[in-house]
């Protein structure tokens, strides 16, 4: 399994004690990869490898039954990109599963002070023909609306 924009692991700790037999974390932070070797030391060299860096331009090794991106596509620029680079990395039959946020009245305004106006920091909406526009090269793709957002299973 590939974690893109895993940070501390919480989910590749609950994925390696369900028997995962390799968990791979990429992801910008340093101190989130910490975190996440803290979490996973327990787990064995052999099952875990943490990769710093861009998701775009690190070297990962392999390919992916499942590539996870959950709340990672909420702050990235240019999803396209993200997505084709998880196209390249999936094995075939695999499968992409990943959150986005969408605009609601009760949240957007609020995500859109905290984030952009407070934090600098430029958030992203998405909506379900624009997701399925996003996966068009996947052969199937499954959308499930939340209350804030969408999780979607893309399959290759």
């Amino acid at each position: 399994m590939l974690d893109v924009g895993g940070g501390s692991a919480r989910i590749g700790e609950l994925v390696l004690e369900q028997g995962a037999s390799r968990y791979v974390d990429v992801d910008l932070s340093d101190s989130m990869l910490e975190l996440a070797r803290q979490r996973l030391e327990r787990f064995g060299e052999d099952k875990v490898t943490l990769i710093q860096g861009d998701f775009l331009r690190a070297a990962i090794p392999g390919s992916y039954e499942v590539i996870l991106a959950l709340g990672y596509f909420d702050y990235i620029e240019n999803a396209p990109a993200h997505v084709r680079r998880m196209g390249e990395l999936i094995a075939p039959g695999g499968s992409v599963v990943s959150s986005f946020p969408r605009w609601t009245w009760a949240k957007g305004p609020i995500r859109k002070l905290r984030y952009e106006v407070i934090n600098n920091c430029p958030i992203y909406d998405y909506t379900r023909d624009g997701l399925m526009e996003l996966f068009a090269g996947f052969t199937n793709v499954e959308i499930r609306p939340g209350k804030s957002g969408f999780l979607l299973r893309a399959t290759a």
